[in-house]
């Protein structure tokens, strides 16, 4: 059953991960579509309201994604080079593997948000060309979605190894 539970888990953090990643390139498609003024490197262009809204949601299923992986794969904190040295295969991996899907979702956010913001209702957006932000931003997404299944995966298995030395140390 915990294997089931698991493998759900990970289903579940892939789809968010992908759905975002979709979105995000749905988002850059949408804004691409607006009508522009061009004049070299300077642009003007209306807001795309599809493009706010694809991005936004694109931003919330990461950040879903992403909380479910930390909340749900627990806490791995390595305190010293010493301590990685000793560690499991599975615990350095969870730890790598935390730390760069926490860069990983903050290169995605700032560029799903800054190309969301881009698309606001509010602003008609005038200034140096920055296209490419939301459709970056969606296969980023699709990395973080692997590191954080990773995470996730190698958590688990970290705390099923923890578990084990407990009752082991127990016994003996």
């Amino acid at each position: 059953m915990a294997k089931n539970v698991v493998l759900l888990v990970c289903f579940v953090i892939m789809i968010l991960d992908v759905i975002a990643g979709v979105l995000g390139i749905e988002a850059e498609i949408a804004q691409n579509k607006v009508e522009e003024l061009r004049l070299w490197i300077l642009e003007c262009r209306d807001p795309s309201n599809k493009a706010f809204k694809l991005g936004l949601s694109a931003t919330i299923l990461l950040c879903l994604a992403h909380s479910l992986a930390s909340l749900l794969g627990g806490c791995i904190c390595i305190q010293s080079r010493e301590e990685l040295d000793r560690s499991s295969a599975n615990k350095q991996l969870a730890f790598a593997s935390l730390i760069l899907s926490w860069i990983i979702l903050a290169i995605a956010f700032t560029l799903l948000i800054s190309g969301t913001m881009s698309n606001s209702s509010s602003r008609k957006d005038c200034g140096i060309i920055h296209h490419r932000l939301l459709s970056v931003g969606g296969i980023m997404c699709f990395i973080h979605g692997l590191l954080a299944v990773a995470y996730y995966i190698s958590a688990t298995a970290t705390a099923r190894e923890d578990t084990k030395l407990n009752q082991q140390g127990v016994h003996a």
